[in-house]
């Protein structure tokens, strides 16, 4: 059993799809909203913000792509993991539901099993985009993605080697801290007995020249070693 926890707002107008859901989710440690109409899904979808919502297109008054486009374009709401819920023969209508964000799709008739398992994997997506954004540094105007291990300068893409960003990486992971030339080779390299301390230097200026404008965030520190500074 799960015991996560995590909010799962159901929207279907038939009542025996709604509690056929929401007892699996249930068993499984889900909390769980009910939702009949597209209307009343926004209602709900806005004020209790769940952490997925498993939405049915075919819905009396607005429908299930309507309910998805209102959502993805509401900032309150566009981080939702949702999942449509689709019949037979509605590709054209899943298309247009992940172009307007949708995460994933389950068709009519589904078994429990693979419910469960595509919202686990919806669920797991969004926090492995949470992880990713929260992981993110920011420095003026200098943007270093860990995880994807890419750097966006002034809006574009920086070419670094491996070790040019691992170098990146640990400056501006401490801004303002000094690192010696002999703390910068031993962060950067396991085996640092082939290199001496005057090649940090060559490293930082080749470093500096392919960060282009802001390369000047690095700067050398008399007797000491190298920082990050955007200042």
């Amino acid at each position: 059993m799960d015991m996560s926890q995590e909010l799962i707002m159901v929207v279907d107008d038939e009542q025996n799809i709604l509690e056929l859901v929401r007892y699996n989710l249930v068993r499984r440690g889900y909390r769980v909203l009910l939702a009949e109409t597209g209307e009343a899904a926004l209602v709900v979808g806005a004020n209790d913000l769940p952490d997925l919502i498993l939405l049915d297109l075919m819905l009396p008054g607005i429908d299930g792509l309507d309910v998805c486009r209102y959502l993805k374009a509401d900032p309150r709401t566009q981080h939702i993991p949702i999942v449509l819920v689709t019949a037979r023969g509605q590709e054209e209508d899943i298309a247009l539901g992940m172009e307007m964000g949708a995460d994933d799709y389950i068709t009519k008739p589904f078994s429990p099993k693979v419910l469960i398992s595509r919202i686990r994997a919806a669920l797991r997506r969004r926090d492995n985009t949470r992880e990713e954004f929260e992981s993110i540094l920011r420095l003026g105007t200098l943007v270093i993605n860990p995880i994807r291990q890419e750097v966006i300068v002034e809006g574009g893409v920086a070419e670094l080697s491996e070790t040019q960003f691992q170098l990146l990486l640990l400056l501006a992971r401490s801004p303002e801290k000094v690192f010696s030339r002999r703390d910068i080779l031993s962060a950067v390299f396991a085996d640092t007995t082939k290199w001496a301390e005057k090649d940090v230097d060559t490293m930082i200026e080749d470093l500096c020249e392919s960060l282009g404008p802001c390369g000047s965030y690095i700067v050398p520190v008399r007797n000491a070693g190298y920082q990050m500074n955007h200042y």
